[in-house]
């Protein structure tokens, strides 16, 4: 029934738009009763979305489930499932993204869903980060980043009508996300790219996070090794990381 008032509804939008296009017209169009509407969408704005709720769900499900080791990963493969709903229907997809530049009022009630989206990535990462201090920073502005970098491959495949494979725009978006929260900054694909060439390791100790370590004992040494432009705060957790090792 959710299936056949949404194809009701947005057969009228393209017919007579959005705001000409009332809760009767839908019903009658689908064949249906008032009552039942309603028991399924709370307001025309939610038949536009039909498929968010199950779609948050099921990602609360994933991350419910997911191993912790790699939290990161976990968040990039959650925002997979929002993405694999879009491409399920790309017709459907495109429709609902072109009528959501004409109408404000949906362009707002979407961003609200995408803030749902985001909240369910930050609370599962605050319970591997913390909740207290940078955990919750770093919790938060992940999200926003996996959210983002998502949203950004999608909204290309949407504007080129559902044309190709949606999930590579998506993949490379998320990994470039990863490239920055994920892996130790010598290997970062992004940062090598600056350098011009991979960062030497002259001593057998391992890297810690960009600092390289010598000596022993209260005499040792630390060399902080860190690409042009990288912001305060990730030397500082670099170099904690490296003492805190030594």
């Amino acid at each position: 029934m959710r299936e056949v008032l949404a194809q009701a509804a947005f057969q009228l939008f393209l017919e007579r738009g959005f705001e000409r296009t009332t809760v009767d017209d839908i019903v009658a169009r689908a064949g249906v009763g008032r009552r039942s509407f309603f028991r399924y969408f709370p307001s025309k704005e939610d038949v536009v979305f039909p498929d968010h709720e199950r779609c948050l769900a099921e990602m609360t499900e994933f991350l419910a489930a997911v191993d912790d080791g790699d939290p990161v990963g976990a968040v990039c493969d959650a925002a997979r499932i929002v993405l694999r709903m879009y491409a399920a229907d790309p017709e459907f997809s495109v429709q609902r993204y072109r009528l959501t530049r004409e109408v404000p009022g949906l362009r707002t009630y979407e961003l609200s869903v995408v803030r749902r989206y985001e909240q369910t990535l930050a609370g599962h990462l605050r319970g591997r980060f913390g909740a207290d201090g940078d955990g919750e920073l770093r919790a938060e502005v992940i999200a926003a980043s996996v959210v983002a970098a998502h949203n950004n491959g999608l909204r290309l495949w949407l504007r080129s009508g559902g044309a190709g494979d949606p999930e590579a725009a998506v993949d490379h978006a998320l990994d470039l996300v990863r490239d920055v929260w994920e892996r130790p900054a010598e290997s970062s694909p992004a940062l090598q790219k600056q350098t011009g060439k991979q960062l030497e390791r002259p001593l057998e100790k391992p890297v810690p996070a960009g600092g390289l370590t010598a000596g022993s004992g209260d005499n040792e040494v630390i060399v902080m090794v860190a690409a042009k432009g990288t912001p305060m705060w990730r030397v500082v957790q670099q170099i904690e990381a490296a003492v805190g090792e030594s």
